[in-house]
């Protein structure tokens, strides 16, 4: 039987603080790793770790500068494939281009499943993950994926809050299987709000499906980027009638918070690097856990 103390926990640059964190609630060291960008902006990688016939377990977010941590990952990934790793974990506490899974038109790319293809080709035996924006993006890698869950760690952060009359809403269809385990976690009612996204950079409001009169609405969601969608969701709960409107999302891509936001509070998880004073919970027990399983 192997123990923890035998496999090699590496983190990518990324996300350096998360990598510490998790490596912490493990009780072992992190694996040493030299990352460097030369002049021309290539990425050099140089694994320092002797991880022949070793369980390897890699930390990287995808996120801020995703194509460039992206590279840094596969590079990684080769390396380790070539130093003849037992398996390869990769740890994807966020998976960038995951919002792009399917064809919603002609012409358009399914770049989630490229970055699948792409990373099991670079070695990947096991993905460890947070909160995909849909489900179905597990079907695109044919290796094992742990599919984690930050639903919980946010619904204890909110219930200290202990807000009267909470009432939880999706900011979109999408998002409804997300709203309803929160709603079943907290023991109340949900609502929905249709959104269309129109572009990149512009949302558009929809029909509502719920009555948030009078309650306090937390709006739940798993990508936060320009916080427009938020702010959309928000200012609707309170034209019609919510006493106050807070947020708990799950990835927080955006580098700010929207600054004509409606929402009163927002609540985040560290699996992107947070540079915004905001309510921040931490992933590092659910990451450590998860890989202890492993």
């Amino acid at each position: 039987m192997r123990h923890l103390k035998d496999i090699v926990f590496l983190s990518g640059s990324s996300h350096k603080a998360l990598g510490q964190e998790v490596a912490k609630h493990l009780k072992v060291s992190e694996g040493k790793i030299q990352i460097e960008t030369f002049p021309d902006e290539e990425i050099g990688v140089h694994v320092l770790e002797n991880v022949r016939g070793r369980d390897v377990f890699v930390l990287q977010t995808i996120a801020r500068r995703p194509n460039h941590y992206l590279m840094e990952l596969l590079i990684t990934l080769d390396a380790l494939k070539r130093a003849s790793a037992r398996s390869i974990t990769v740890v994807l506490p966020y998976m960038g281009y995951s919002r792009q899974d399917r064809m919603e038109k002609e012409g358009a790319p399914i770049t989630a499943k490229l970055v699948a293809n792409l990373l099991e080709t670079a070695g990947a035996s096991r993905i460890l993950t947070l909160d995909l924006h849909t489900d179905q993006i597990q079907g695109f890698f044919d290796i094992p994926v742990v599919h984690l869950s930050a639903c919980k760690l946010l619904v204890e952060k909110v219930r200290k809050e202990k807000l009267g009359h909470p009432y939880v809403m999706s900011p979109d269809i999408g998002r409804v299987k997300l709203a309803k385990a929160f709603a079943e976690e907290l023991g109340c009612d949900f609502g929905v709000i249709d959104k269309e996204r129109v572009s990149a950079h512009r949302v558009e409001k929809g029909a509502v499906l719920g009555r948030p009169e009078g309650k306090n609405v937390i709006l739940v969601d798993d990508i936060y980027s320009t916080g427009k969608t938020l702010h959309m969701a928000a200012k609707t709960c309170l034209d019609l009638g919510a006493k106050s409107v807070s947020a708990a999302v799950v990835h927080m891509v955006g580098s700010a918070v929207h600054e004509e936001s409606a929402v009163d509070k927002l609540w985040v998880t560290d699996s992107v690097p947070q540079t915004t004073e905001m309510e921040v919970v931490s992933i590092a027990p659910l990451i450590a856990k998860a890989i202890s399983s492993i």
